[in-house]
């Protein structure tokens, strides 16, 4: 139970930091530019993760070469993300913004996991997936329109 209750926690805690970032990196594109801005923020992660990548002992970094292609370009999705960001929350608000981000997010996780993808685990679309789906769509038409 302790597990599962930290797992929640740290997923909690990843949506305060996206639900955090994305106003303040929309509010630094709108003062240097969408690409400016990601560049920024991932040059900040860059250093980040480099000293967690230390702090770790490298980990299996020296494997990077057996990875397939996909997982190497993946950081282009960030670029999509910030970009997404600076023109949507000057248009919409962080709310509007950061509920089609959750959308699309939980697209891509059906989407996933219906088909396996990534080797995750497959999923199917029963009645109650389908119902939270739904339900999600919704409260994101209530809250952005």
């Amino acid at each position: 139970m302790f597990e599962l209750a930290l797992t929640i926690g740290i997923g909690l805690l990843g949506g305060i930091a996206v639900g955090t970032q994305a106003p303040i990196a929309g509010a630094m594109s709108q003062r240097v530019g969408g690409a400016a801005s990601s560049f920024i923020v991932h040059l900040g992660g860059l250093i980040a993760s480099l000293i967690l990548l230390l702090s770790r002992r490298g980990e299996d970094i020296a494997q990077w070469r057996e990875l397939p292609w996909y997982m190497l370009g993946c950081g282009a999705f960030g670029l999509v993300l910030y970009l997404s960001i600076s023109h949507t929350i000057p248009k919409l608000g962080a709310v509007s913004a950061i509920t089609l981000i959750i959308v699309g997010q939980l697209l891509a996780g059906v989407v996933i996991d219906y088909l396996g993808a990534f080797g995750t685990i497959a999923r199917g679309l029963e009645v109650y997936r389908m119902l939270g789906i739904a339900l999600l769509f919704a409260g994101a038409y209530l809250v952005i329109r």
